[in-house]
C-alpha cells in the first residue's frame, strides 16, 4: 500500500524500516511478545545481511510494545540477545497500527560498527 523500503543503505549507515514479528514465508504473527521479538530479530537480521551487515552493527533501537505489561518480557529477552552489542534505545508503548503486533522495532546501523573498536564508559555512577 505503502512505498517504503524494508532497508537503506547509504555508505555504512543503515536504517530498517519497522519491523514486525511476521514470519516472512508463512505471513503468521505469533501470539506469544516473546516469539514475535525473535521474528523480529530474524527479520532485522535478514534484511541487514542482504546489505553486508548484521545484528552486531546496531546502534541504536526504538522498541514499540503494544501492551505495557509486555515491556519487562520484552526488554528482558531483548537484553539477552543484544548483550554486548548494547545500542542505545527508547522504548515507548503507543497503540500500534495492528492490534496483533505486540512489538516493533526500528534499527540504526553503522556496518562494521560489530568489529570495530569500541570504547565503553560507564556514566550510570557519575
Amino acid at each position: 500500500m505503502g512505498s517504503y523500503s524494508r532497508v537503506v543503505a547509504v555508505d555504512n549507515w543503515i536504517l530498517v524500516s519497522n519491523t514486525a514479528g511476521r514470519n516472512p514465508e508463512t505471513k503468521a504473527i505469533p501470539d506469544d511478545v516473546s516469539e514475535q521479538l525473535l521474528q523480529v530479530l530474524a527479520n532485522i537480521d535478514g534484511a541487514l545481511g542482504s546489505v553486508g551487515s548484521g545484528l552486531a552493527d546496531i546502534v541504536s533501537a526504538r522498541i514499540f510494545i503494544q501492551n505495557p505489561a509486555d515491556t519487562e518480557t520484552v526488554m528482558t529477552l531483548f537484553g539477552r540477545k543484544m548483550r554486548g552489542i548494547d545500542p542505545t534505545i527508547t522504548v515507548t508503548c503507543p497503540p500500534l497500527g495492528a492490534a496483533v503486533c505486540g512489538v516493533f522495532l526500528f534499527v540504526l546501523v553503522y556496518r562494521g560498527a560489530g568489529s570495530a573498536d569500541v570504547e565503553r564508559i560507564d556514566t550510570s555512577a557519575r
